[in-house]
């Protein structure tokens, strides 16, 4: 059974997936947090770096959108454009943000505009007929190819969505149709925009992003805890695949939606550096600037033949976690997996195999590289939003994202150097007094350390912890 459940609030909006009750996807949406993904923006040119073949547009939110000239042209093609074709510092142009901001970095937008619609993707700049791969029928294919072929605006293109398959002539011609007319709004308030930068269209939010791209057939039901929410979303879907609307229920029970289908816990683990496995064995989750690594370990997993067999059965399961982790976290950009040594080709092919036959379940697209020398597996996956890691959690103010501090041992250490370098410069005849974090005093205490300086210097030393300070500081008072 496949569920749709979705819990909102005034402040967010968070939409979880269910496989017969096993959480299979998330996705977060916060009022403070400005979604720019699918909008299009009249953007203004600030600079140009012809080295990359790439300008930054100015959209007017504050941080300019990175755009890449060539948008998949060829590099010939590109250099052959005349010099008055190309794009120079101060022209206007339309342009769609593919890429949220993400760090410091801008949004990543594009030319190649795409206009979605429950059955069909418009692009209004790129002659191309497309087909969901999650289409597989032969026979279904060829004809929702023929469709889009006759209703396919000339000098347009158009991707056919799963969502389209059985679905007749009439409802793909009456999407186009629509799309064609949104596009033709969007170009008119570019007309009447002044030459500054103005957003032109913004795509929906996620709740009806959610009814337009996940809600179909092989849905069982869709739960909303919000009244307003359920009725606007049994509106639309009225008008857009009226068969599917007793499927869509409304939640009012008194237990928070996401604690009745123990939504709520899975969550939260999402935000672990380890994951366990069900046969003993776990990973090891690790997020840097570059590139993020996924550790595979045995643990208590000791199988039962021999070793060879006991490392590739841990890698497959470990396999289809981190598949699932990836998805669930939303991970994107470089991944490496460092899996179990194994010395058998032949098992390596097939653990490829199987990681490459379970992505193409994947909504974002994803890569498997392939295996390095070293057994280390290499992912590429699409990223284009904040993941669940950046909306829900912030550096941490104690280590600064390092995940480590300086051990209680290693500031004391660092006390008693600077003690010796202040009595070198003056000796402290009615001695000092130490603030430090509760954990540095235990230390402080324990190895007799200031004890031992007091009496090197015949002085006295008194140790103070001071509530709330962080544990790799400290401030020594000198009593002259």
């Amino acid at each position: 059974m496949r569920s749709i459940i979705v819990n909102m609030v005034p402040e967010e909006t968070c939409m979880a997936i269910l496989e017969d009750g096993e959480l299979q996807a998330v996705e977060m949406e916060r009022s403070s947090h400005s979604h720019l993904v699918g909008n299009i923006y009249k953007g203004r040119v600030q600079n140009v770096l012809p080295g990359m073949q790439a300008a930054f547009v100015d959209i007017g939110t504050g941080k300019n959108a990175f755009l890449y000239i060539g948008d998949g042209l060829p590099h010939e093609t590109i250099e052959s454009m005349p010099q008055n074709a190309r794009i120079h510092i101060g022209q206007s142009l339309p342009i769609q943000i593919v890429k949220d901001a993400i760090g410091t970095k801008g949004p990543r937008a594009t030319m190649h505009i795409s206009l979605p619609g429950r059955n069909v993707v418009l692009m209004p700049t790129a002659a191309y007929i497309g087909m969901s791969r999650r289409i597989e029928d032969e026979a279904e294919r060829a004809r929702l190819h023929a469709i889009a072929e006759r209703i396919c605006p000339k000098g347009m293109g158009l991707i056919i969505r799963t969502v389209a398959a059985g679905q007749s002539e009439e409802n793909l011609a009456a999407d186009v149709r629509y799309l064609v007319r949104l596009w033709e709004s969007i170009l008119a308030r570019y007309r009447l925009k002044s030459k500054g930068s103005a957003l032109l269209y913004r795509d929906a939010d996620l709740l009806i992003r959610l009814v337009r791209d996940r809600f179909s057939a092989d849905v069982d039901e869709l739960v909303i805890d919000d009244k307003e929410a359920y009725q606007r979303v049994c509106s639309l879907v009225e008008a857009i695949s009226p068969e599917l609307v007793g499927r869509i229920r409304y939640y009012e029970a008194k237990t928070p939606i996401f604690k009745a289908y123990h939504i709520e816990e899975e969550i939260d683990k999402l935000g672990a550096r380890e994951v366990e496995l069900k046969s003993g064995g776990f990973l090891v989750i690790d997020k840097t600037e570059a590139l993020t690594v996924i550790d595979v370990n045995t643990g208590k997993y000791v199988g039962k033949t021999n070793l060879g067999d006991t490392v590739y059965q841990t890698n497959l399961e470990a396999a289809a976690e981190i598949l699932k982790q990836i998805r669930l976290r939303d991970i994107g950009g470089i991944i490496i997996v460092d899996f179990i040594d194994m010395e058998k080709e032949s098992q390596k092919e097939e653990l490829l195999a199987y990681m490459r036959g379970q992505v193409k379940h994947d909504r974002t697209k994803t890569n498997i590289v392939d295996i390095t020398s070293l057994g280390l597996v290499e992912i590429t996956r699409k990223k284009t939003r904040q993941n669940i890691d950046s909306i829900v959690y912030s550096e941490c103010p104690i280590c600064h994202g390092r995940g480590r501090i300086e051990s209680p041992e290693t500031v004391a250490i660092r006390i008693s150097r600077d003690i010796r370098r202040m009595e070198r410069k003056s000796h402290a005849r009615e001695g000092y007094e130490i603030e430090v974090h509760e954990t540095v005093a235990e230390e402080l205490q324990a190895n007799q350390l200031m004890m031992n300086l007091a009496a090197e210097f015949g002085t006295d030393i008194k140790v103070t912890v001071k509530p709330g300070m962080h544990p790799e500081n400290y401030t020594i008072l000198q009593q002259s």
